[in-house]
């Protein structure tokens, strides 16, 4: 029997209280939308198997993406697009690669002040966060400044970060569309701030929530393929299949991963701050 995933990754959601953070993480786990979500108390957890690398990332649309397939060479061809002969045998096609698969171990965090010295302990060990905020209430967009420096002092190095424009089934309504957060605007400030993408979804009608999702796991995927983690390091915030943090890859092992496993560790995921 196949395993259920290639990797496992750790992903905060973070933000101002009321901007959907936890609707977010609902609709992509449970396929769902709620309008009376009781606002978070500390955090909540949440998980999901998405699809990483070729075929499916050719679905999306980010410019960090970049097919990691190579394929051989066709036949030659003439300007009519017919096959030309060469004499020369046709190279061997190459089967698919299997679709890589990675587990989001995503942790929702409260957005209140009250709850920022609990929140803040999550940060550790997260190889990716969604700094989200509301279209329709710029004051929210204004606390991602804060809320990405905070994430930056505690979370790894090279933390995989991407703004999200939430609520945009509100941004049509009169009453709100004057105050709306530009596309302009938000992608502005990912430049100047050197987050890498900028995606406005709507928690409601589930538009580009999944996209959202993918392009982090994309990224860390990128950056897998790039050998900038340590999948068999405890600290790490992305881990192979099977591995817990020994330094042996060939020891059968697996990863428990629970939200009383993370309390008992003091609110930072599996022991040595993964997920």
């Amino acid at each position: 029997m196949s395993q259920p995933w290639d990797y496992i990754a750790k992903l905060v959601c973070i933000g101002d209280s009321g901007t959907g953070k936890s609707s977010l993480t609902i609709r992509l786990c449970e396929g769902r939308f709620s309008s009376s979500h009781d606002v978070t108390i500390g955090v909540e957890f949440g998980s999901r198997i998405v699809p990483v690398g070729p075929p499916a990332s050719k679905g999306l649309e980010g410019e960090f993406i970049r097919s990691a397939s190579v394929l051989p060479s066709s036949p030659a061809t003439s300007a009519s697009g017919d096959l030309v002969a060469t004499g020369l045998p046709s190279p061997p096609r190459r089967g698919q690669e299997p679709q890589k698969k990675m587990k989001l171990s995503l942790w929702d965090t409260a957005g209140q002040e009250t709850y920022k010295s609990i929140t803040r302990s999550y940060f550790r060990g997260a190889s990716g966060a969604l700094l989200v905020f509301d279209i329709t209430r710029p004051s929210t967009f204004t606390s991602c400044t804060q809320w990405l420096q905070d994430l930056r002092q505690i979370a790894e190095d090279g933390i995989v970060v991407i703004l999200v424009g939430n609520k945009s089934d509100l941004a049509g309504d009169d009453s709100r569309s004057h105050q709306r957060v530009s596309r302009q605007t938000a992608e502005e400030w990912c430049r100047l701030n050197d987050v890498t993408y900028y995606v406005e979804t709507s928690a409601k009608s589930g538009e580009n929530v999944e996209r959202a999702f993918l392009e982090v796991s994309e990224m860390i995927y990128r950056n897998i393929e790039a050998g900038r983690y340590d999948l068999y390091d405890r600290r790490s915030g992305v881990k192979g299949y099977g591995a817990t943090g020994g330094s042996n890859p060939n020891v059968p092992k697996t990863v428990a991963l629970g939200l009383n496993d993370a309390m008992r560790n003091g609110g930072n995921g599996l022991a040595g701050n993964c997920c």
